[in-house]
């Protein structure tokens, strides 16, 4: 797979991204997927710039291999958080939730890797002309921050290959190797996997929420709270709450209000199920086990390699 334009581009055995989740996606989590061949991220969104130090060097110690840090832009002091990963050497950035062209210059020059989540032709034009290295194309089935337009990855990922040029990662609904086996013979280069990850045995997450996870059914996920940032939630209580008030025709001001701060780390990070904000990908239903990171890339690998050559 040397050939691969992700592999090459991030110098990685297996073109497997594991995604820079809040509340998940701490340095153990990140170096296991390194470890084993794919590509760490580290997900600052939760962080302070203190705490993301304290990861970054953590990973540095725990791998020799190359990893990331995802910076979601629509946070404040991200300025900080840039400082720090130029300081400390770290050459693989993905952003996201932002405008990439207000940072990518900055981060290229300091010979940092440069990689935008998007979820649309559109916006994925805007990183391409922005200067990124890659663009993570992530369907409507993905959990965390989603797009408006509810574009599925079977439509959006031949849609965005046909109008770039740089390399191109699949994400949203990628959790095994036959999924990745899709995205790739769709046009993705590469495909980056949340959930799955979200309930490995490195996540950070509470055991609470990787218990929600694995023993969830079909239809349990759903994309609300579009009036401010569209998230993918497990039904729960504040589910119902957040439901009810788009039904009364909530205001934004109303939503934010409800929805309060800490929302997302009291349900992922301390395991509040009722009251907390569980972000997971519709894909969540068919997860039934928590396992190494590792041994996830490997499954995975494997079963794409296996499929590849039976049907092809």
């Amino acid at each position: 797979m040397n050939q691969n334009k992700i592999a090459q581009l991030f110098h990685i055995q297996y073109p497997i991204v594991q995604a820079g989740m809040v509340w998940c996606s701490g340095w153990r989590l990140a170096s296991a997927v390194s470890n084993a061949g794919g590509l760490g991220l580290i997900g600052a969104g939760s962080m302070t710039p203190e705490l993301l130090e304290e990861h970054i060097l953590k990973c540095k110690a725990a791998t020799s291999k190359p990893f990331g840090v995802n910076l979601p832009l629509l946070y404040s002091g991200i300025e900080k958080q840039i400082e720090l990963i130029i300081r400390e050497g770290v050459k693989i950035v993905f952003t996201s939730a932002g405008n990439p062209s207000t940072w990518t210059s900055l981060l290229k020059k300091n010979g940092i890797t440069v990689v935008h989540v998007v979820s649309s032709v559109k916006f994925a034009l805007k990183a391409e002309q922005a200067g990124v290295d890659a663009i993570v194309a992530e369907g409507f089935e993905a959990g965390g921050h989603n797009g408006r337009e509810e574009t599925t990855t079977f439509c959006l990922i031949p849609m965005v290959k046909e109008a770039i040029k740089i390399p191109l990662i699949a994400a949203g609904g990628i959790s095994t190797g036959r999924t990745m086996l899709a995205a790739m013979v769709l046009g993705a280069d590469g495909v980056q996997i949340g959930s799955r990850f979200a309930v490995s045995e490195e996540s950070s997450a509470h055991e609470n929420f990787k218990q929600k996870v694995i023993t969830s059914t079909e239809g349990e996920t759903v994309l609300t709270l579009k009036q401010l940032t569209p998230v993918r939630l497990l039904k729960n209580k504040f589910y119902e709450s957040v439901k009810v008030a788009e039904e009364n025709n909530a205001s934004a001001e109303e939503l934010k209000l409800l929805l309060g701060k800490g929302r997302s780390r009291k349900g992922i990070f301390e395991g509040e199920m009722d009251e907390g904000e569980l972000e997971i990908g519709q894909i969540a239903s068919s997860i039934r086990k928590i396992q190494p990171a590792g041994e996830i890339v490997k499954e995975v690998w494997e079963e794409y390699k296996k499929i590849r050559s039976d049907e092809f």
